[in-house]
C-alpha cells in the first residue's frame, strides 16, 4: 500500500490490474462467447491487457493531480462502456456497435426494457472505481507534481501495442482470417476483447462508407450470377394460385415455434394457432422447420428478410443504417406487376426502426402507425398498443382498404408479446410458468394473449367477408428467449441447452393459406425468412428469377434446404454448423471430421452472406434492372401520417 501512495506508477498498475480482472470476470459471467479450448480461454484472459495499457496509459502523459483525475475519468468511461454492453447483451445477445448507436429513435422504447435488465450484483462492476477514488482523494497530496518523461508513457503504449500484436497472432492461429471474415461479433470479443472490437467496428464503418462511394454497376454482376444459380424453379402445381388475391401478413412478435402444442399446467398455451396447424381440412400449410434469420435488427431485420429476401447486417439494423438504399421489395414489385396497394399497420410510433422513412424506399403505399389508433393508457402496454385493441381498431382501416384498393398487401405488426413480457392482470388467462426466471415465466402469458387476439382477428375477418378470398400468412419474427435464460429454458424443454439446441430453438412459425389451394398440412422442409419473398412471388404468378434474392421458393422441388444464420452458422436436415462446430442433428454430437460437402456448404453460406453485405453496403441494387418494365422506387412520392388518404391521388397520378 505504501507504494500506492508514493508513486503514480503504482497507482496506474493498480488501476490496470483492477480493470483487467473486472473485464475478465464480466467476460466469464455476462457473455456467452463459446470458449471451447485452452488457447481461447487464455486469450479471453489476456485480451484486456492491450486495451488497458493503451487507454489507461494515456493518463501517464499528464502531471501531478491531472494524472489521477485523467486516469479515473478514463477508467470510469471504460467501465460505463463495459456495463452498457453487459445490459445490451442481456437483451440482444450481442454487443453495442456504431450502427446501434445510430438508432437513436429506438432509445426511448429500448430504455424501458433496460430498466428490467439491471442485476443486484452489477454494483461490483464499479467497486474498483470506488477503491481508486478513495486512494486518490486520500493520498493525492503525497504525489509528485512532476510529469513523467516521454519515454515511460511511450513504453507503456508500446507494451500495449506489443500485447495486441501477440494477442492477434495467437488468435489467428485458432481462427484464421479473424478480421477478414467476421460474421459473429462474439468471435472478435472472445479473441480480442470489447474495446478492440469497438475499434474494429469503427474502422469497418468507415470502410463501408467508402465502399458505397466507390461502388459501380460492375459490382452487382457477381451477386446476380450467384442468385441466378441458386434460383429454384416454381412448382407448376402452385404457380399463380394466389394471383389477384388480397394478402394479409400477420407478424407474431418474439414468437418461437416451441410454443406450438406446448402445454403449461395442463393447458395448451396457444390453442388457436394449434388448431390452424392441425386443421383436418389442411387449409394452412405449416412449415415446422422454418427459422428466423435476424441479427441485431431483430423485428426490422425480419421485415427486411420477408419483403426483400436480403439478410440484415452483422451489426446494427439495415432499416436504420441503410434506410435510403435502393430496394426491390414486395410492395413495389406487387404494385408494378399486379397493381397491389400495400399497407402496414402498427400500434407504435412510426419513427421506431426508421419505418416512416425506409417504408418509402420499399414502396409501401400506406403506413398506419400510432397516430391512427386510440392510444389511451388502458389500451397500451410495454412497446405500444395491446394486440386485441390493435386488431379491433385495424379492422375499419382494413375494410376501407378492401373497398377502395383491392387487391391489397397488408402487413399487421403485433407488439404485446415482447420482452419483458408484461400484461395487465385483466388480460392474463393462463398462470405463469414456475422456473423462477420472470422473463421465461411471463413469456407464456403474453403468448396466450397473442393467440387470443389472433383468434378474435380471424373471427372479425370472417364476419366482414374478408377471410374467404384472402391469402393469410402468419410468421414469427425472432426469438423471445435469449441464451441468457438457458437454465430456465432447460426446465421448460427438459433438455440441456447446448449450442445445437439453442440453434434449434431459433425456429419460428410460418403458416400460409391460399384460397382455392389445398394446403399441405405440415411441411418439414428446412427454410427461413429469406425464402418467403420468392415463395409468394411464385404463388402470385410472378417469376422470382428477375430479382436479386438469397432465398428460394419453399414449394419448389428445387428449394435449397439449408438455412443460413446471420452469424455464419446454418441448419440443414441432417447436420448443422453452429459456433464453429459441425453437429449431427440426430445424435446432437459434434462431427469431428466433416465431409468435403459440409465444408463446401459452410463456404457457400459465408460467401452468400458476404455478397449480401456488398449489396447493402454498396447500395448495389441502384445498378440493377430486373426487367425492362421495372421502375426504381421514388421515395418522394410517398407521404405518411394523417396524409395517407390525401396522398392517394399523388401516388395514382
Amino acid at each position: 500500500m505504501a507504494n500506492l501512495k508514493s508513486t503514480k506508477m503504482g497507482f496506474f498498475l493498480l488501476a490496470l490490474a483492477l480493470f483487467w480482472v473486472k473485464t475478465y470476470i464480466i467476460y466469464l459471467s455476462e457473455f456467452n462467447l463459446g470458449v471451447s479450448n485452452l488457447l481461447q480461454h487464455f486469450l479471453l484472459f489476456f485480451n484486456p491487457l492491450s486495451s488497458g495499457l493503451i487507454l489507461l496509459g494515456i493518463a501517464l502523459f499528464f502531471k501531478g493531480k491531472r494524472f489521477g483525475v485523467t486516469l479515473l475519468v478514463i477508467d470510469t468511461l471504460l467501465t460505463l462502456f463495459l456495463y452498457a454492453n453487459v445490459v445490451f447483451y442481456r437483451f440482444y445477445d450481442d454487443f453495442i456497435t456504431i450502427q446501434t448507436l445510430m438508432q437513436t429513435e429506438n432509445a426511448g422504447s429500448i430504455g424501458k426494457s433496460f430498466l428490467g435488465l439491471a442485476e443486484w450484483h452489477d454494483f461490483f462492476y464499479a467497486l474498483d472505481l470506488i477503491v481508486l477514488a478513495v486512494l486518490f482523494f486520500k493520498w493525492k497530496t503525497d504525489w509528485s507534481p512532476a510529469r513523467f518523461g516521454f519515454k515511460k508513457p511511450a513504453t507503456v503504449m508500446a507494451a500495449g501495442v506489443l500485447a495486441f500484436t501477440i494477442n492477434l497472432g495467437l488468435a489467428e492461429i485458432d481462427r484464421p482470417q479473424l478480421l477478414e471474415r467476421v460474421f459473429d461479433n462474439n468471435y472478435i470479443v472472445k479473441y480480442l476483447g470489447l474495446p478492440n472490437f469497438a475499434a474494429h467496428n469503427t474502422l469497418q464503418t468507415v470502410e463501408v462508407s467508402a465502399k458505397r462511394s466507390m461502388a459501380s454497376s460492375e459490382d452487382i454482376a457477381e451477386v446476380d450470377s450467384y442468385t441466378d444459380k441458386k434460383y429454384a424453379e416454381p412448382n407448376a402445381e402452385y404457380f399463380g394460385k394466389a394471383k389477384g388475391k388480397n394478402i394479409i401478413k400477420i407478424h407474431l412478435e418474439s414468437f418461437q415455434s416451441f410454443l406450438i402444442d406446448y402445454k403449461l399446467h395442463g393447458e395448451e398455451v396457444t390453442p388457436f394457432l394449434n388448431s390452424l396447424v392441425h386443421d383436418d381440412s389442411k387449409n394452412f400449410t405449416y412449415f415446422d422447420n422454418f427459422f428466423h434469420q435476424t441479427e441485431q435488427g431483430k423485428t426490422a431485420d425480419a421485415e427486411l428478410l420477408m419483403d426483400t429476401s436480403l439478410y440484415g447486417l452483422p451489426q446494427g439494423s439495415a432499416f436504420v443504417t441503410k434506410g435510403t438504399n435502393t430496394y426491390q421489395a414486395l410492395p413495389a414489385i406487387l404494385d408494378q406487376r399486379q397493381d397491389y396497394t400495400s399497407a402496414v399497420f402498427h400500434g407504435d410510433d412510426g419513427s421506431f426502426w426508421n419505418r416512416d422513412q425506409i417504408y418509402k424506399h420499399l414502396g409501401v403505399d400506406k403506413f398506419y402507425d400510432s397516430k391512427y389508433y386510440d392510444m389511451k393508457k388502458d389500451k397500451v402496454i410495454n412497446y405500444g398498443l395491446k394486440d386485441k385493441p390493435f386488431f379491433k381498431q385495424s379492422m375499419p382501416m382494413l375494410e376501407d382498404l378492401a373497398k377502395k384498393e383491392e387487391p391489397f398487401y397488408a402487413h399487421m405488426l403485433t407488439l404485446t408479446h415482447h420482452y419483458p413480457f408484461v400484461l395487465d392482470e385483466e388480460d392474463e388467462s393462463i398462470e405463469p410458468a414456475n422456473t423462477g426466471d420472470g422473463t421465461v415465466d411471463r413469456y407464456f402469458q403474453t403468448a396466450r394473449y397473442l393467440d387470443e387476439s389472433l383468434k378474435q382477428f380471424f373471427e372479425d375477418l370472417k364476419e366482414k367477408g374478408m377471410y374467404k378470398d384472402s391469402v393469410i400468412m402468419i410468421y414469427g419474427d425472432h426469438y423471445g428467449i435469449s441464451e441468457n435464460h438457458n437454465k430456465a429454458m432447460s426446465d421448460i424443454t427438459g433438455e440441456e441447452i447446448t449450442p445445437l439446441k439453442n440453434a434449434d430453438l431459433q425456429r419460428v412459425p410460418y403458416l400460409i393459406r391460399v384460397p382455392g389451394m389445398e394446403g399441405q398440412g405440415t411441411n418439414h422442409k428446412f427454410s427461413g425468412q429469406a425464402d418467403v419473398m420468392p415463395t409468394l412471388l411464385h404463388l402470385l404468378g410472378i417469376n422470382a428469377k428477375d430479382y436479386i434474392q438469397f432465398g428460394t421458393d419453399m414449394f419448389s422441388k428445387e428449394h435449397k434446404g439449408f438455412v443460413p444464420f446471420r452469424n455464419g452458422s446454418f441448419m440443414t436436415k441432417d447436420y448443422s454448423y453452429v459456433q464453429g462446430q459441425f453437429y449431427d442433428n440426430e445424435t446432437g454430437e459434434v462431427i469431428e471430421q466433416p465431409t468435403e460437402k459440409m465444408k463446401e456448404r459452410k463456404e457457400q453460406v459465408h460467401y452468400e452472406l458476404s455478397l449480401n453485405d456488398e449489396v447493402l453496403n454498396g447500395d448495389l441494387l441502384r445498378f440493377h434492372e430486373p426487367n425492362k418494365n421495372w421502375e426504381p422506387v421514388d421515395p418522394s412520392e410517398y407521404k405518411y401520417g394523417q396524409s395517407n388518404d390525401e396522398s392517394d391521388s399523388e401516388n395514382d397520378s
